[in-house]
This record gives structure tokens, sequence and C-alpha cells, in this order.
């Protein structure tokens, strides 16, 4: 089965401690659709403008995403830059170009309305809810969010968690979307907005899963070496919905497999600047690194 994606497609410009590199592929839907690429096709939608690189165009198609939800408009592509810190978990926004994206209004091609799994990746809540508008009865749909929602849009955001099965936030966002300092009181604040499942990212801790039967704990692929985590949280939930689309049975018996296969996805995404790394992936090494975190997490 296939995924529909929905987010920002960007050019980003990132500078670490130890290099600088402009205009790479960027945005929330870029990574999330690389990223599910490896275990599902994928239907993309988002915009770019008359900018926006031919190799980049390439790049989604060697990875088998149909392009034809993407919108091409005269103008500049969204440009993010950012600059980390000696410790990679703090970054701050450098400049911020909207471009086309600032009229982004997301339209679905006919093929894609009746797409079963839906990833409603980071863009503002009104446009998720005009996705979910034009779907036709999807079987799964996650969304995910970000802090500038929670400050400027937070009913619709609200609203949104009424329509959705699973909703994914990082745990500052959680503790400002539920007020609540301890993760699991905050989880449960949130199931009662809506969702069936809540996932919290953890940053480099991994992330837990909150559902009918109980938490999950996944754990973060361990790294040695990281290069930039720009991305990282956008491949890991591509990557789960990814695995989602083609695991036979239940969400329910498959979403924790499915958390650990978008786990390892994002370890490869901090190995490298943007996509760089993700692109040159394999089937065989994911399933290594799998296996991997399944020797290091038994007991």
């Amino acid at each position: 089965m296939s995924v529909l994606i929905v987010g920002s497609t960007a050019l980003d410009s990132i500078k670490t401690p130890r290099a600088e590199n402009p205009r790479l592929l960027g945005g929330s839907a870029s990574h999330a659709a690389v990223a599910a690429s490896f275990f599902s096709p994928v239907n993309l939608v988002g915009v770019v403008g008359d900018d926006f690189p031919k190799k980049y165009l390439q790049l989604y198609r060697r990875h088998g995403i149909d392009l034809a939800g993407l919108q091409i408009k005269p103008g500049k592509t969204f440009h993010w830059s950012g600059e980390y810190e000696v410790n990679l978990n703090h970054r701050r926004t450098l400049l911020t170009e909207l471009g086309v994206f600032e009229t982004f209004s997301p339209e679905l091609p006919e093929a894609y309305r009746s797409s079963p799994y839906v990833l409603l990746a980071n863009i503002a809540p009104a446009l998720q809810h005009h996705v979910l508008n034009q779907m036709r009865r999807p079987k799964f749909v996650v969304a995910d969010t970000m802090d500038l929602w929670l400050n400027i849009a937070l009913d619709d955001l609200v609203k949104l968690l009424k329509r959705v099965d699973g909703f994914v936030l990082n745990d500052s966002e959680a503790q400002q979307l539920t007020q609540q300092e301890n993760v699991f009181v905050a989880l449960k604040q949130i199931h009662k907005m809506g969702p069936k499942y809540v996932i919290i990212k953890l940053g480099s801790h991994g992330s837990i899963l909150s559902g009918p039967k109980g938490y999950f704990l996944c754990p973060a692929y361990p790294l040695s070496k990281v290069v930039d985590p720009t991305g990282a949280g956008d491949s890991f939930v591509g990557g789960l919905m990814g695995y989602l689309a083609t695991a036979r049975g239940s969400i329910e018996n498959n979403l924790r497999r499915a958390m650990i296969h978008g786990s390892v996805v994002a370890s490869f995404c901090c190995e490298g600047f943007g996509l760089n790394r993700t692109t040159k992936v394999t089937r065989a090494g994911i399933a290594q690194r799998v296996k991997d975190l399944e020797q290091q997490t038994r007991f």
C-alpha cells in the first residue's frame, strides 16, 4: 500500500562547528518521503519554486517517489538556514524565506485521495485539515507538529487531534501542549484530545509510544558520531509509516516494529548533512541495524 505524505519541501543551509553546507534538499516532507520509500510506494504533496534544482527532482524519482502532487510555481523555494552549537541538540535559526510555501495550498491529485496511509508532516494545522477534507476514508492518519503551531494555531491543532489516529510530537512540545512536565501524564492528556496512538520523540534518547496496549519505549540507534540531526524526526515518522504500509496484520501488532525501523532510518539521517547519508542507505543496511537494536535491547 502507498503512503501519502504532505508537508514542506525546502532548501536547507546548515552550519555546524565542523562544516557548512548550503541549499541542501530538506523540509519535513522530503525527509519523511525518502525514509518511507525504503518500504513502500510514496505519493508526495508539496510546493517548490522554479529555482528548485532538477537534481533534487531526480533524487525523488530515484527513490520511486510519485511527484504528481508536487507543485512547481514561479518564485523561490522555501529556504531555511540554521546553525548548530557544539552540542547538536541546540540550534538557532538564522534565516527563513518562505517563498512559494507562504501561499501553499495542498491539492491532492484524484489518485492520491484514496491513499490508505496518510502522514500529515509538519505544516500548519489548517493545511492538515484541508488535506483530510480531500481524503476518502484513509486507513491510518498520523500528524506531526512543531512548537510554532502550538503558539499561533493551537485551536486548529486541537481540532485536528480529533480527526487523526496517531499524533507525533517531541517532549518539549508535549509539555507545552499539556502543561505537564511528566511525559506519561502528558500522554494521557493528549489521548483525551482524540488520537488513539501518541508518540513523544526524545531525540537521542529514542521515543515513547502510548496506545491501547500500553507503552513502548523505542530506543535510538547508538551512534558514535552525529554529523547533522536535521530531519531526523521526520525520517523517523516517515520510516514508521512506510513500514506500516507494507507490513501484514493489524497496525496495533506492527506499530512497535515500525518505530524501530523509523529509529534506524533516522540514525542514518544523522550521519550526514541533509539527506546525503539517507539516500545512500540500503535495505540490507537497515535490516542489520534493526537486528543490532534487537540484540541490544532484548532481556
